[in-house]
């Protein structure tokens, strides 16, 4: 049985847990998410989704979220049905983070939506103004691992992100892109 096919048979129990997590403090469900870090099974995939379901923007059903991977800013994530994130990913939600469905985001990933600023040289770069543009998933795309999307990216409808590469511009749709920075490979 495929993981959507368990998941639509354990929902209606999910949606009850779900809102005791939305009514536990912030830093309860943090505490849980550190602690649930390092394991994989099923239950710790089960309560690291009722945690995001309960405190991100929206959440569709059957995300699946691996071992050590960290989302930061909860309040800026949204994603649709079917989503993966596998183990050692780290999704930093500075800005709003949206992704759509069928996506799969394979391990040691990066979504870092900010971006430091070097225009004024009379301060360090690290003092400089950080611009927060968002990144963008959409439907039926694939995320090869150890890939970094940065801030300001949008990747369309069924793209291909090849393992390694570093996406600092738009991704069209149809495209498998891959290197450092991406670029187009092909079309799909």
């Amino acid at each position: 049985m495929a993981g959507r096919d368990k998941f639509k048979v354990i929902k209606p129990l999910l949606n009850i847990w779900c809102y005791l997590f939305m009514i536990l403090p912030r830093f309860i469900c943090e505490f849980l998410w550190c602690v649930l870090m390092p394991f994989n099974g099923l239950l710790s995939k089960a309560i690291r989704y009722l945690i995001i379901k309960a405190k991100a923007k929206k959440v569709g059903d059957n995300l699946s979220i691996g071992a050590n991977t960290l989302i930061k800013n909860w309040k800026n994530f949204s994603c649709g049905d079917n989503v993966s994130i596998h183990e050692n990913c780290i999704v930093d939600c500075d800005a709003e983070i949206s992704i759509g469905n069928n996506v799969s985001i394979a391990h040691a990933t990066s979504l870092v939506a900010a971006n430091h600023t070097w225009n004024d040289a009379s301060i360090p770069i690290k003092y400089n103004p950080i611009t927060k543009l968002g990144i963008v998933i959409h439907d039926d795309v694939w995320i090869g691992c150890g890939v970094r999307i940065l801030d300001g990216v949008t990747i369309k409808r069924r793209s291909v992100v090849a393992a390694g590469a570093v996406v600092n511009k738009n991704v069209g749709e149809k495209s498998l892109v891959g290197g450092i920075p991406a670029k187009l490979i092909k079309k799909i």
